[in-house]
């Protein structure tokens, strides 16, 4: 039996109704249940290692669900790159900045009910282009995409968008090394 007869879109192609399987469905369940709860105590802990850390519990919920749907390889990638690297970096970053750790009550503001209007509208504007958009586009399931489909698009389609995020990621290692750098010798 070969490895892509075992995928979620190979699944699906033999099913008669084309709906997912429970099984399926109640991993989502789950996986979705812990992101958001953990995206929630992210922006409600007062302590940021705690915050850090349940950022890679939400990171890697995103990379189960991408493992989830057949795509392997941004699921590795989500985990490689986010989990193994951006992670380690915030986690860098405070240990540099010499923040406060454990419970910070200063960090708690009055601003609570503009934050959240803020990010109801974000939502709300978010969804409604992201409906507009794509509100008619069906995914092609039949198909699953390879590696190399994956990775020819990004070193040709998306090659400038990608060398942008690497130069940004850069500057900002770059300007986090001169803060630190600047702390010390006051």
């Amino acid at each position: 039996m070969n490895l892509l007869a075992l995928s979620l879109p190979a699944v699906l192609a033999q099913s008669d109704s084309g709906d997912l399987l429970v099984a399926q469905n109640i991993a989502f369940g789950i996986i979705a249940a812990t992101m958001l709860f953990s995206a929630w105590r992210v922006v409600s802990t007062n302590n940021i290692v705690h915050a850090a850390l349940y950022l890679v519990i939400a990171l890697a919920g995103v990379a189960a669900i991408f493992i989830l749907l057949g795509a392997e390889f941004v699921g590795v990638t989500q985990i490689l790159v986010y989990i193994g690297a951006v992670v380690v970096l915030f986690l860098f970053g405070i240990m540099l900045t010499r923040a406060r750790l454990g419970d910070v009550e200063s960090v708690d503001h009055e601003n609570r009910l503009i934050a959240a209007l803020t990010a109801v509208l974000l939502a709300v504007v978010m969804s409604y282009a992201l409906i507009d958009s794509f509100g008619d586009t069906r995914i092609d399931i039949e198909t699953p995409s390879t590696t190399q489909a994956v990775s020819d698009s990004i070193f040709s389609d998306y090659i400038i968008p990608f060398e942008a995020v690497s130069l940004l990621l850069l500057a900002a290692l770059i300007g986090a090394i001169v803060v630190a750098r600047r702390e010390d010798g006051s």
